[in-house]
């Protein structure tokens, strides 16, 4: 903590109260000793920051920090109750005997103000100039060994009065051009001679706003002529410096008076041109502006009668009034929207399949749902009253999807996200009881749009939440359901809007967080992600070349060959989406401007030996599957980010006792799995050939790895099961072998979801056999034939099914 001085002004206010109370400088009479002549030889030390102190100066000290109240307390408990005032030499560094300049000021404590454990303000008469000569830390206060020097008595040397009249001179210029320093200089010339030079030029020196160590230079100065020509430097540097502010000053007045002259002259010839009829009163242009829109729009008629009554009411108000603003604003934003205003669909099915091929790679199933999508608004005239969700991991298209849409019907598009609101408001709006009210997204996005039937897409309608200020989720209930917004009642406009001409699109990662009522208003559309092959060919047609324009380069510069793209998928980039892969491609690109930037010539080829140079380490390994070891089986599961492999352990411990744990962050409906499996084993011994006792001696632990990952989910029954029966075993499962499935106590296969996303992960992960519910099969089928491809699938009832495929008997 540093250390400060207060303003001069509190100082002299200082000053005037010690003379009063108890006369520090009263002239010492015959058996009187100086103050200073009690001064002890080792004075307890105060650092100061950002200036020194000066002799002959009371000044109000703050201290900050323990060690440095306990230095004040200790200083007051001495006879002579004086403490060092030393400036420190780094200003920012912590006080250490080793911070401190050589040279500083003894003071004596007059008043203790105030004090707390880690701060304190003082009052105190600075007395003598000293050196440091021996420096020594006890408790953490700082004590030095002091060599005081005493100025010079007084004189009439008539240079040394000379230079006294010169600083005089300059303090007296400083006060005409800033009288701030008046009050202070007619006090000290009040009660002081200019026969004593060395305390006129400390207190000269003291005035001054110069730099800290300029100001130490001038302290460190003993001999007083050598002083007062450095002193009278500072002044005159202050004077030039006070001149350059008064010219500053002055020239802003002049600007201002300028500006204050020009606005009146405006008035005044705003005032002439209306009572020469020249220009319409602001009021009167305002109102004809919104007549003006309004013959171009189809106003319903609770609407239209508003408006009539809100320009009635702004052609009575005056335009100073707070009210005028309001029912100004209330009416821009009646007249700006697109009442009536529609844009042509087209619903040319050719064109839309062209469309969205040339946007979108894959996606067959999801381009199939909104052909059809587009062909029935083809057959009954509109789509209205359709509101989609598309669901799907992050990168995966879905906001693009959303905008070729929009264009395949040639509509306006407009996007905003819900994701984190939390206000009611934002959807409908804020009351007009206030100043700053204004619509709702759903009405702001109608203004954006231009007309009445976009495509509004709400970005992350999933992490839409909720507060004290109401739920919006509950809000959008209105907006989205066809059979209310036809007359959506936005709170600030208070007037019904009609948007079931709107096609809404929604987006989301995953549908357990959206409200029950709001999803059944939608209809889903899954977006899985995407395997190696599509993501190889969504980087050759899209990420590269856009990655080649945004850095400035072309295709005969870099190339990234196929053997190096399907490395980067493997190991950079294995989420669902390709968010990543575009990234990984851009820093490579950006490598690739550095090499051109710093002169390369020729063409860069990147290939699979090269990925490292660019990207680093891996991210992922070569995902070899343990094999031969039992106890380990491969899950498949379903996350936000799509499918991925799971490896589950089992192992067992001998124990006088039975018992079962599970680690790996699992989530209640994983541990309910978990303990079905456990159960289920236990229960069927005799079935799977295992001793009676089995349980009895051993501790189960089930594991499920990266632990720092919270799992949950109702698809690992059989996979536990398995991983337990394999341990106590001691026989590994077939190679390359993979499932999901939720196991019940008796022994039946539950069906679960995600089959798209988990035979991705599985194809990904390198699997060739998967097992999956019986009642999943109709949703397997349902997949593209390259998914399947290569992949040996059983669809089981009951768990021994599972265990015959797991073990071959």
């Amino acid at each position: 903590m540093h250390d400060n001085f207060e303003d001069h002004d509190d100082s002299i206010e200082y000053e005037i109260e010690v003379e009063t109370d108890a006369d520090v400088h009263a002239i010492p009479d015959e058996g009187l000793v100086l103050a200073r002549d009690m001064l002890p030889p080792s004075l307890p030390i105060i650092p100061l920051r950002p200036r020194p102190a000066f002799p002959g100066v009371i000044i109000p000290l703050t201290v900050n920090g323990k060690s440095r109240v306990r230095t004040i307390k200790q200083a007051m408990d001495t006879p002579s109750q004086a403490i060092g005032l030393v400036m420190a030499k780094e200003l920012e560094d912590d006080d250490a005997p080793d911070n401190l300049q050589e040279v500083g000021v003894a003071a004596k404590i007059l008043k203790l103000i105030h004090s707390e454990e880690d701060s304190a303000h003082v009052l105190v008469n600075s007395l003598e100039r000293f050196s440091l000569d021996r420096v020594y830390e006890t408790d953490d206060i700082i004590y030095s060994e002091v060599t005081y020097y005493h100025g010079p008595e007084l004189t009439d040397d008539a240079q040394l009065k000379a230079y006294s009249m010169a600083i005089i001179s300059t303090l007296k210029e400083l006060v005409q051009i800033n009288p701030l320093y008046s009050e202070e200089i007619k006090l000290f010339l009040g009660r002081s001679s200019m026969d004593d030079p060395a305390r006129l030029t400390d207190f000269a020196a003291n005035l001054t706003n110069a730099d800290g160590y300029e100001l130490q230079d001038v302290l460190e100065t003993y001999e007083i002529n050598h002083r007062i020509d450095k002193v009278l430097v500072l002044l005159k540097k202050e004077l030039e410096v006070s001149r350059l502010q008064t010219k500053i000053s002055q020239s802003i007045e002049e600007k201002i008076s300028a500006q204050q002259r020009d606005f009146f002259l405006r008035e005044q010839f705003k005032a002439i041109k209306k009572e020469l009829g020249l220009e319409k009163e602001g009021k009167v242009s305002e109102i004809e502006k919104y007549q003006a829109r309004l013959k171009k729009l189809t106003l319903n008629d609770e609407a239209q009668k508003a408006v009539d009554e809100e320009i009635e009411k702004l052609s009575l108000l005056e335009p100073s009034s707070p009210e005028y603003t309001v029912s100004r604003n209330y009416l821009d934003w009646l007249t700006i929207l697109p009442w009536g205003k529609f844009s042509k669909d087209a619903y040319d099915i050719p064109r839309a399949r062209r469309v969205l091929n040339r946007d979108h790679y894959g996606l067959e199933d999801v381009k199939e749902r909104i052909l059809e999508f587009i062909a029935v608004g083809k057959m009954k005239g509109d789509i209205s009253g359709s509101i989609l969700c598309l669901v799907g991991p992050p990168g995966v298209g879905k906001t693009s999807i959303g905008k070729s849409i929009a264009d395949t019907l040639k509509r306006k598009f407009y996007r905003f996200s819900v994701g984190g609101m939390r206000d009611e408001a934002e959807i409908k709006g804020h009351r007009r009881t206030y100043i700053g009210a204004m619509p709702g997204k759903a009405i702001q996005a109608m203004k954006s749009a231009g007309t009445a039937n976009p495509v509004l897409m709400l970005d992350e309608i999933d992490k839409i939440g909720a507060s004290f200020q109401g739920d919006p989720a509950s809000a959008l209930l209105e907006v989205l359901d066809p059979e209310q917004n036809d007359a959506f009642r936005d709170h600030y406009l208070d007037v019904p809007f009609d948007l079931s001409n709107v096609l809404f699109i929604a987006t989301a990662n995953q549908l357990d967080t959206i409200p029950a009522p709001l999803l059944d208003r939608m209809e889903v559309i899954r977006l899985s992600g995407y395997i190696l092959e599509e993501k190889l060919e969504i980087a050759k047609r899209y990420l590269i070349p856009k990655a080649l324009e945004t850095h400035g380069l072309d295709k005969s510069r870099v190339s990234i060959n196929k053997a190096a793209l399907a490395d980067i998928v493997d190991r950079y980039a294995r989420e669902s989406g390709v968010r990543g892969l575009e990234n990984r491609i851009k820093k490579i690109m950006r490598k690739a401007a550095m090499e051109f930037a710093e002169g390369r010539e020729e063409k860069i080829v990147v290939s699979k030996k090269d990925i490292e140079h660019y990207l680093g380490k891996p991210i992922f390994s070569e995902e070899e599957l343990i094999k031969d070891c039992p106890g380990v089986v491969t899950g498949l599961a379903w996350t936000r980010m799509g499918g991925a492999t799971l490896q589950i352990e089992a192992t067992a411990m001998k124990s006088k006792g039975k018992g079962f744990k599970q680690t790996g962050q699992l989530g209640k409906v994983m541990v309910e799995s978990s303990e079905i499996a456990y159960s289920y084993v236990m229960g069927h011994l005799d079935k799977y050939k295992i001793p009676e006792d089995y349980f009895d001696n051993h501790f189960i632990h089930l594991h499920v790895p990266a632990g720092a990952t919270p799992k949950d989910g109702p698809s690992a029954g059989i996979t536990m099961t398995t991983a337990l029966l394999s341990m106590i075993k001691d026989k590994p499962v077939r190679k390359k072998l993979g499932m999901t499935g939720e196991l019940s106590l008796t022994g039946s296969v539950l069906p679960i979801g995600g089959v798209k996303e988990k035979t991705i992960a599985a194809r990904r992960a390198g699997l060739d056999t998967l097992i999956f519910p019986h009642e999943n099969k109709k949703d397997y089928e349902d997949l593209p034939g390259y998914l399947r491809e290569g992949i040996e699938v059983h669809f089981v009832k009951e768990y021994p099914e599972v265990y015959k495929i797991a073990f071959g008997k």
